[in-house]
């Protein structure tokens, strides 16, 4: 089983002065000589290395007190979380599961063997409680596969404490560049050792291009969006720029980090916000695979933002295009939903059992509703586990990276941003409106609760549609997008009633069956049908109120 370590630590070049002593420094009381410790790992990665990319390792390594498989995944700068596997002759499992939204079809090869003599000092308080690790690392790196030859530096490395305190990091920071330090360059030692035992001409162009001779493109007037497909004039909505309208599988562009710069036309703004969502799909694949708290639902969020992009900017997008993709990322949002759904609704309705009188309680439903989520849970798990190791998800995956290399843009995407994002979030608003007040004109019960969802859907495109429009428009898309968060939580708690009715209407019929009293399942329905009640009540000001704040 593997476990996972967050790890903050700060990497800095050195001269083979070794290290300066830190004793003094933010109540360190005594550094502790630990020796020094050889240290051999061999770094796995893709063919055209997807985990650099995304600043990803994964290693075998023996030596030291943590032998075994590593992964690293970034957090921050400077943060990273490390899974830990028992050593093994092939990558372990749950590893690979971690890495396959990156991987996806490729193959892990060992790319890269790093050997370090690492020399250790532990930095302790007056207690003798560890603060922070430092070493001196003698590394040398030696290219298995996808470059040629070796590299051979000295680096020094500060590592804190499990639970210590970050600033004893930023303290330590100035003793060390007193002492002359520098900090590294490279992120991590597998960054550096690919830089330099990369083939030669690649080299060659990266130091040119760091002294300026090779200077990366500029952007200019209206960046690289041209409005226009392969294959065609202009981009007039009908599919056919690729073979039937679905874009070419660009495997290489997994994990790729989007261009740097900013956005000018309408089409810049709107690609600028579906990459953002196709690297949080990705981002938070893995903490999905190991049920970190919120994960489903932000990644959720992310899929319901991208399909929300591409119909709300249909006049920057080409339809043909993007409608297959739209079909796709609704079959993720609906998995993703199964658990974190019942996750909610498992919630609510533990909630309302607590809140009631013990002397209100007939029969074993706390127990009986305990069962129901844990089964709920366990098959959605396993359900979700199988739609992220799936064919049709990698593909997925695939297809937006495909999208996002060669956008398909129409002739809207060149025009002014304020212009054309306000018209298409107009247009989005225009519907909220009129799907409000329409529920609101439906008498209470089925038609209405319908409208009521509905109009929560389209309050949910709005607000992304506006996120996406805010840096081209400013303060007025911030507003209408706040006052949509306000309404879709608002739309929310009244579709959570109509779901927690439904579902103890069938457990009602399952208690019932069981010749157990219904009488508290009937009870909660009751408080439910009042609290959607209650927001039915209070809709008419609440929108009154966000209609007038929503202008664009």
């Amino acid at each position: 089983m593997a476990e996972t370590k967050r790890e903050i630590e700060r990497k800095y070049e050195s001269d083979d002065s070794g290290l300066p002593d830190l004793t003094g420094v933010a109540g360190v009381a005594s550094v502790l000589d630990q020796g020094v410790a050889e240290l051999d790992a061999t770094y796995y990665d893709t063919s055209d290395l997807r985990l650099a990319a995304a600043s990803i390792t994964l290693r075998r390594r023996t030596g030291g007190s943590d032998a075994g498989w590593h992964l690293k995944l970034p957090v921050a700068a400077g943060v990273r979380d490390e899974i830990r596997a028992p050593l093994s002759d092939a990558v372990p499992d749950e590893l690979a599961g971690l890495v396959r939204s990156r991987v996806r079809e490729g193959q892990l090869v060992p790319v890269v063997r790093l050997r370090s003599q690492r020399d250790i000092r532990l930095l302790l308080d007056a207690e003798g409680r560890l603060l922070a690790e430092a070493s001196v690392d003698a590394v040398r790196a030696d290219r298995l596969f996808g470059g040629e030859g070796s590299a051979q530096w000295t680096e020094i490395e500060v590592e804190l404490a499990d639970g210590g305190d970050p600033t004893l990091l930023d303290k330590l920071d100035k003793r060390l560049r007193k002492a002359g330090v520098r900090p590294s360059k490279s992120a991590s030692k597998l960054a550096r050792a690919l830089a330099e035992t990369a083939p030669r001409k690649k080299r060659a162009r990266a130091k040119a291009a760091a002294e300026g001779d090779e200077a990366a493109p500029a952007a200019k007037g209206k960046g690289d969006v041209k409005g226009k497909r392969k294959g065609k004039g202009k981009g007039d909505g009908k599919g056919k720029g690729r073979a039937e309208g679905k874009p070419a599988v660009v495997s290489e562009a997994a994990g790729r980090k989007a261009p740097d710069r900013e956005p000018v036309t309408a089409g810049d703004h709107v690609l600028a916000y579906i990459r953002a969502q196709r690297d949080a799909i990705l981002a938070l694949d893995p903490a999905v695979r190991q049920e970190t708290e919120d994960a489903v639902h932000d990644m959720r969020v992310a899929t319901r933002r991208l399909r929300s992009t591409f119909r709300s900017f249909r006049k920057v997008l080409d339809r043909g295009v993007t409608d297959p993709i739209g079909v796709e990322l609704k079959w993720l949002a609906g998995e993703l939903g199964v658990g974190r759904d019942q996750e909610v609704l498992a919630e609510r309705l533990t909630k309302g059992l607590d809140d009631l009188p013990r002397t209100l309680v007939s029969g074993p439903v706390g127990e009986r509703l305990q069962n129901w989520a844990k089964a709920q849970h366990r098959g959605s798990r396993r359900r979700l586990l199988g739609v992220l190791d799936s064919a049709r998800y990698l593909t997925l995956l695939d297809t937006l990276d495909a999208f996002v290399a060669d956008p398909p843009l129409r002739t809207a995407a060149e025009g002014k941003p304020a212009k054309v994002l306000a018209k298409a979030v107009r247009k989005d608003l225009e519907k909220v409106s009129d799907l409000v007040e329409q529920a609101l004109e439906e008498p209470p019960g089925h038609d209405r609760d319908g409208g009521l969802h509905e109009a929560r859907k389209k309050a949910k495109r709005t607000r992304y549609a506006a996120e996406t429009a805010t840096p081209a428009i400013g303060g007025p898309a911030k507003t209408l997008a706040k006052s949509m968060k306000s309404l879709q939580s608002l739309l929310g708690e009244h579709q959570d009633s109509v779901m927690a009715r439904q579902t103890l209407r069938e457990l009602s019929a399952v208690a019932h069956a069981a010749g157990e009293s219904a009488f508290t399942y009937g009870l909660l329905y009751g408080r439910e049908e009042r609290r959607a009640e209650l927001v039915e009540n209070e809709l008419p000001a609440a929108w009154d109120r966000i209609r007038g704040a929503a202008e664009v």
